[in-house]
């Protein structure tokens, strides 16, 4: 089974919960924690492990890599965010090409202008709706598998309003997309409006700290959305986390206080299947060959 089609699956039977893996040791422990999908965000990537913020500063290249390295980590489908794609149309196809190459089980592409900016903060500016359906009509026709996932993201609503960002999806719906991401919204009711007026699977994005409150799986299920988004929430987590450990280890001159808060070299070494690395060395160095 493809990873696209595996993913349709998933949402064909239940609302999912999708955390963004900041790094490939995430994706395994996302895994290992019975999570069904995970995500690899614009903003942890450049953060995480560029030390960019999110305007779309790293390649596709750079991109592609990552996504190669995560879906190795794991057997987990991988929804990829590609900012704007990368250019106009023709570099939306390169774009799905290279990302469906390495793994993605679905390419998400937004209508902002490039430079791009965070979804959640000011000074956006949008596509026009047809330059957005031109991507959208090339990243459809590039996919060499039917059912990699192609979601539209729309930014209208923090730029324009909801009505817009309900029209440019139903014109995106047409132009090739399979699923609808539409970004900030700004109360319950208006993740139920939205709802209710478009007729394909939809993706909540319930990122920290932003324009949209904070909703329950429950609650975005009952609404009608398909996925649910976590994609900076582990990186906030570990970067408080560091933070933390650094002024003890600073205050104290040593890291004897928190080693109850650490994974141990055990734990770690099981979640990176360290002994099978171990016996499959002794199995080459063997040279009877068993």
């Amino acid at each position: 089974m493809t990873p696209g089609k595996r993913l349709r699956e998933l949402v064909e039977a239940a609302t999912i919960q999708v955390p963004g893996a900041p790094s490939a040791l995430f994706a395994r422990l996302i895994e290992r924690c019975g999570y069904d999908a995970m995500y690899l965000s614009g903003a942890a990537f450049s953060a995480g492990i560029m030390g960019l913020p999110d305007v779309g500063l790293f390649t596709l290249t750079e991109l592609a890599q990552q996504t190669t390295y995560l879906t190795r980590a794991c057997a987990l489908p991988l929804i990829v965010d590609a900012d704007t794609g990368f250019g106009e149309a023709l570099n939306v196809e390169r774009t799905i090409v290279e990302l469906e190459a390495a793994g993605a089980a679905a390419v998400q592409l937004e209508d902002q202008q490039f430079p791009k900016r965070c979804g959640h903060l000011a000074g956006k500016s949008l596509v026009e709706p047809d330059a957005m359906c031109a991507k959208l009509r090339a990243a459809a026709d590039a996919k060499a598998d039917p059912d990699l996932v192609i979601i539209a993201r729309t930014d209208a609503r923090g730029v324009t309003n909801l009505n817009d960002a309900i029209e440019r999806t139903k014109r995106y719906l047409d132009a090739g997309a399979d699923w609808i991401f539409p970004e900030a919204l700004q109360s319950k009711e208006e993740f139920e409006q939205f709802a209710r007026a478009i007729e394909a699977p939809l993706v909540a994005n319930m990122t920290e700290f932003g324009k949209s409150p904070l909703l329950t799986l429950d609650e975005l299920g009952e609404l009608g959305y398909s996925a649910v988004l976590y994609p900076v929430t582990l990186l906030r987590v570990a970067m408080k986390a560091t933070e933390a450990a650094l002024n003890v280890i600073a205050t104290e001159g040593t890291q004897a206080d928190i080693l109850d808060l650490m994974q141990t070299r055990e734990e770690l070494y099981d979640l990176l299947d360290y002994q099978a690395f171990e016996d499959r060395d002794q199995r080459h160095a063997n040279t009877n060959g068993k």
